[in-house]
C-alpha cells in the first residue's frame, strides 16, 4: 500500500508574533479572524491553542475557524460527542477539521486513545485543533505546525526544530493572563463609575495597552483623573465580588454591567494589583480623541526571551 503524502509544510520566516488579546467577545472574533487570513495554510493540519481558562480560547477559535462546532463549551460541558472518535477514513462525508478539548477528554479517554485519533486524521489529511495541546504534547511526540497562545496577549508561533515548545508559551500566557484579567475588571468598574457619576455613557471606545485599558473620548472629558481614580480605588479596597450574569453582563456587586467578555474577570474587586491612571488625558492629533489610560499591576518579565531556543557553537 503506498504511503498517503501529507501536503509540503508552509515555509515563512515566523518565530512568533503577539497581538493584544482583546476583552470584548466580537473583537477577539475579529482578531481571530484577521490571525486566520494573515497565518493560517490549507496544508496546517495540528492547530494547537494554549491558554487558561477563561482566557478566550473559544473564542478565538471561532474567530479563526467560523462554523467548527466545539466539543465542549465555556463551562466545560459536552455540547455532543466527539466526532474525532468516529473518525473514518473509508467515510465519504466526514468532516474535514476536527476539535478537541484535551484537558476535557483526558476524563474519558484514555491517553494512547486520543493520540490514536489525532494520529489517523492526520494521516488522513484531516485537520485538528486541540486545546490544552501543552498537556498532550510530552504524550504525541511532535509539535504543531502552528500554535496560538493566549493570555494577556495572543502568540502566534509556528515552531521549528529550536521552538517554540507548548511548555514555553504556555509559561508566558500563564504569567501574562492575571494582568489582563485585572485590566478587563478596572476598565469596567471605570466604566461603571462614568456612567452612575458622570452620566458617560456608550459610546465611549475602548482599547488595550499594555498591562491595562484605554477609553476614549471624542471631546475633552470634565472629570478630575483624581477624583476618578479614587473612587475607582475605594470600589477596589471594598473587595466587591464580580460574575457573570448572563451572556452579556456581569455583576459587580449589586451593579449589572454590560459586558461582552464575561469570563475574562477577576473574582473579587481586591484581586486588581497597582491601579491607576496615567495623571493627564493624552490627545490623539490623528482620531482627534481624547485617551484616558488605566494601567494595572506592576513591570514583570514575561518570559517571552526564552520562548525560542538558542543553539550552542557557531
Amino acid at each position: 500500500m503506498t504511503p498517503k503524502r501529507r501536503p509540503e509544510p508552509v515555509k515563512e520566516d515566523l518565530i512568533f508574533s503577539t497581538y493584544y488579546a482583546p476583552r470584548g467577545r466580537m473583537r477577539l472574533y475579529k482578531l481571530g479572524k484577521e490571525l486566520a487570513q494573515r497565518y493560517l495554510a490549507p496544508s496546517d493540519l495540528l492547530i494547537a491553542i494554549i491558554g487558561n481558562a477563561g482566557a478566550g480560547k473559544s473564542t478565538l477559535i471561532k474567530g479563526l475557524f467560523p462554523g467548527l462546532e466545539l466539543t465542549n463549551d465555556d463551562s466545560g460541558v459536552n455540547v455532543k460527542s466527539t466526532p474525532l472518535f468516529t473518525f473514518s477514513e473509508d467515510d465519504f462525508f466526514s468532516g474535514h477539521t476536527f476539535h478537541i478539548d484535551y484537558l476535557y477528554e483526558k476524563a474519558f479517554h484514555q491517553r494512547y486513545e486520543i493520540v490514536d485519533a489525532i494520529n489517523r486524521a492526520i494521516d488522513n489529511n484531516r485537520r485538528v485543533v486541540v486545546e490544552h495541546f501543552d498537556l498532550l504534547y510530552p504524550y504525541l511526540g511532535y509539535n504543531a505546525q502552528i500554535i496560538f497562545g493566549i493570555g494577556e496577549e495572543v502568540i502566534v508561533a509556528r515552531p521549528t526544530v529550536f521552538g517554540p515548545t507548548p511548555e514555553s508559551i504556555r509559561k508566558v500566557v500563564d504569567r501574562t493572563l492575571k494582568y489582563r484579567l485585572m485590566a478587563h475588571s478596572a476598565e469596567d468598574i471605570t466604566s461603571l463609575i462614568l456612567a452612575r457619576d458622570y452620566h458617560y455613557h456608550n459610546p465611549v471606545l475602548h482599547s488595550d495597552v499594555k498591562h491595562g485599558f484605554v477609553i476614549s473620548f471624542p471631546d475633552l472629558p470634565d472629570i478630575s483623573i483624581e477624583d476618578l481614580e479614587q473612587k475607582i480605588l475605594s470600589v477596589i479596597a471594598e473587595d466587591i465580588p464580580i460574575s457573570p450574569s448572563g451572556d452579556s453582563h456581569i455583576q459587580i456587586g449589586d451593579e449589572r454591567v454590560y459586558c461582552t467578555g464575561v469570563r475574562t474577570h477577576v473574582k473579587r474587586s481586591s484581586e486588581i494589583e497597582g491601579f491607576h491612571f496615567k495623571k493627564d488625558y493624552l490627545y490623539d492629533p490623528i482620531n482627534k480623541q481624547y485617551l484616558l489610560v488605566g494601567v494595572v499591576g506592576r513591570k514583570e518579565d514575561a518570559g517571552f526571551e526564552d520562548i525560542v531556543l538558542t543553539p550552542d557553537g557557531d
